[in-house]
């Protein structure tokens, strides 16, 4: 694909706000860059469970355990299917030996320190306690006809991206497999349990998670393999797995190209967002620093190879920054590139920033925001503005982070 010219044209007379930290200081490597943290820092591994097991692995352990190997789909049954790792749920197993076998194959993953919620009660953020004192948060969403959870990957992030909360602090670690499908089963129960509030008489939906996104904290591709494991164990048929539709998960990530490859070889027709949020590599390098690694056409070229060997359409996530990104050039620019590689491939969700008073990171104004959509659409590219959930509760994209009062809570806990 040859590169089309990013340069902004002369003269506009626009404003360029340029992006810059504040309240807090960028980690930079030697050369004076912005700090990449492709792999997870050593730490103790978390316990292993059964969410982290194929369903083979499941059986030879439980044998291990000293008991007939058929136990373990009636514990993937009690932990996928009735979302409980309560031994006295579990009736159906000899009571002499069940609480041994629930400790080795449903270790305690998540402790849950606190929760928030909106008034109406349809948005809960979740804040969770690893085994090794590690935090991490995830968001649980009704909307009308579906429920989603935004699911975190990895604790912490190590992409530096200087307007996200998340990668203020670096990477801590990857989470497990488990660990990831466990902040889906604690949401189930919590819906199963009715604790999730603002249905509608008339939305029939089903009360469990249906859709997840990787947007919460984490490069969900940065810790690749545990993410795979668990997006299969999402959709792997109930009870030896959540029974969940793949068209249903999006796997978002801020344009790891070799990565992206590989997905699209997987033969999971997961929903792809490329986290852009600018048409330019002069601009992007500022913004997402993975961009110094693979630019905007490499990462728009990998994003096209996985719809053309998947079928499936692709995301742009486009957070939309007052003056930084926003001007109508970048919105014919971003047309342009996606238009060169192809129709009916894409489709833009931009995202008004959560506005912070007298910030650099502010959302654009609602008729720039209008102007940015109207261009996008009239180019013949599908794009949607997403409506924002759980700012109120800092539960809203790029918000997640684990503050020193939520370290404090952890803290009691112990």
């Amino acid at each position: 694909m040859t590169e089309t010219p990013s340069v902004r044209p002369a003269n506009t007379g626009v404003r360029q706000t340029r992006p810059r930290t504040e309240g807090w200081t960028q980690k930079k490597d030697a050369d004076g860059r912005p700090l990449l943290q492709f792999a997870s820092p050593k730490r103790g591994k978390p316990p292993v469970h059964l969410a982290d097991l194929t369903v083979a692995e499941r059986v030879e352990k439980v044998k291990e355990l000293g008991l007939p190997g058929f136990r373990a789909k009636q514990l993937a049954t009690h932990y996928f299917t009735h979302y409980t790792s309560n031994p006295d749920d579990m009736t159906d197993l000899p009571a002499a030996t069940r609480s041994d076998l629930v400790a080795g194959m449903l270790p305690p993953l998540l402790t849950e320190v606190r929760r928030l919620e909106t008034d109406r009660g349809d948005t809960i953020k979740f804040l969770w306690r690893l085994h090794d004192g590690a935090l991490v948060e995830s968001v649980l969403m009704r909307y009308p006809g579906r429920i989603t959870l935004c699911v975190s990957s990895q604790a912490g992030c190590g992409m530096n991206c200087p307007f996200c909360a998340t990668g203020q602090a670096g990477l801590t670690r990857n989470m497990s497999a488990a660990e990831i499908v466990e902040q889906v089963v604690r949401a189930n129960a919590l819906i199963a349990a009715g604790g999730l509030g603002g249905k509608k008489a008339d939305d029939h939906s089903m009360e469990r998670v249906s859709n997840i996104v990787f947007m919460g904290m984490g490069e969900p591709l940065a810790n690749y393999n545990r993410v795979m494991h668990a997006v299969r164990t999402m959709v792997a048929p109930q009870p030896e797995g959540l029974g969940m539709s793949a068209r249903g998960i999006t796997v978002s990530t801020v344009g790891l190209v070799p990565a992206i490859k590989k997905l699209a070889d997987e033969d999971i027709p997961v929903t792809f967002a490329l986290s852009l949020h600018a048409p330019d590599d002069q601009l992007r390098d500022e913004l997402i620093p993975v961009n110094s690694k693979w630019k905007v056409d490499e990462a728009l070229d990998a994003a096209y190879n996985y719809y053309e060997k998947t079928g499936r359409r692709v995301s742009i996530e486009y957070a939309l920054i007052k003056d930084m990104n926003d001007h109508a050039w970048r919105a014919d620019l971003l047309a342009t590139k996606l238009n060169e590689r192809g129709r009916g491939w894409v489709h833009v969700n931009p995202i008004p920033l959560n506005p912070t008073p007298e910030s650099v990171w502010t959302s654009s104004d609602k008729d720039v925001t209008a102007e940015f959509v109207r261009r996008l659409n009239d180019a013949g590219i599908p794009t949607t503005l997403r409506d924002t959930r759980g700012k109120e509760i800092d539960g809203a994209c790029g918000q997640l982070v684990a503050t020193t009062e939520d370290e404090a809570a952890a803290e009691a806990l112990m």
